[in-house]
């Protein structure tokens, strides 16, 4: 007994402090923040009917895990597509590529998110040349649109969606396909069948990655979509610094995180389901 409590006791012991951390920088203020919205006077439940039963507020939840959605999606397609050549390209092409890919994550957030300000602008990049080429006759608003926050979240969270599938894909070996082939599968039943079942792992993950990032997201909605787009983070900034409605701001937080717990628990029952080796 004494030489299984032994280890046990040093694990505890190395973990603590990490742990303690955790619970006095994260567990502690999520739980307060989540508690100072059951205390109105009203009841529990107040601040939540308040929420959902406010057409703007409704509105700005549909529309933040719409654009989640959306940006998840083609962030799965074009991800997928890119990290299937990655993963078959030789080896010193290999590294260039994946380099090639992520390299807008070496810079931040707010830069690349004010390089589509200059790319969609009414005198921006791409206005310019639609207007060289006669495509358009006078300049087309793109800004603070839903369409100009989407393309800029597919930018901004495609190069995770490639790390994680890359990985996944390198592991599926390439005499699987060949076997499926060579018993008379085509291309697309091939990769229906063999390829697909097992990029589910890095599916789920990069989805679940891309759509917590998109849904609580604040600088590109902020910048690229204003207030006539406004998502469930530039939301809560308002009502946090703007508004100094700190119990509305919470409630928003609340909703975000039970937003996200769900995705990832639904994510996760999708994958066992369609991959239950790997679940």
């Amino acid at each position: 007994m004494s030489s299984l409590s032994s280890p046990r006791l040093r694990a505890w012991a190395l973990s603590a402090p990490a742990l303690l951390l955790v619970v006095l920088f994260l567990l502690v203020p999520v739980f307060s923040t989540l508690a100072t919205t059951f205390g109105d006077p009203e009841g529990p439940l107040a601040t939540y009917a308040t929420f959902f039963n406010s057409r703007l507020r409704m509105r700005v939840l549909w529309r933040t895990m719409e654009v989640a959605v959306i940006t998840t999606v083609i962030s799965v397609f074009i991800g997928f597509l890119t990290a299937w050549v990655v993963s078959r390209a030789p080896g010193r092409l290999k590294s260039l590529l994946i380099i090639a890919a992520v390299f807008p994550l070496l810079t931040g957030v707010v830069v690349r998110s004010f390089a589509w300000l200059i790319i969609l602008g009414k005198n921006g990049i791409l206005n310019d040349t639609l207007l060289w080429i006669g495509v358009i006759s006078e300049p087309v608003s793109m800004l603070y649109t839903e369409g100009s926050v989407i393309v800029a979240m597919v930018y901004l969270f495609v190069p995770l969606m490639i790390l994680t599938l890359v990985g996944v894909l390198e592991g599926i070996p390439q005499d699987m396909t060949d076997a499926a082939a060579s018993l008379g599968a085509r291309p697309a039943a091939a990769f229906r069948q063999v390829v697909l079942p097992m990029a589910v792992p890095g599916l789920i993950v990069g989805s679940v990655l891309v759509f917590t990032g998109s849904f609580t997201s604040y600088a590109t909605p902020q910048l690229l979509g204003g207030e006539r787009q406004m998502m469930m983070g530039t939301f809560l900034y308002q009502n946090a610094m703007v508004r100094f409605d700190w119990v509305a701001a919470s409630t928003v937080a609340a909703i975000m995180v039970v937003v996200t717990l769900t995705t990832v628990i639904l994510m996760s029952r999708l994958a066992r389901k369609l991959n239950p080796v790997a679940g």
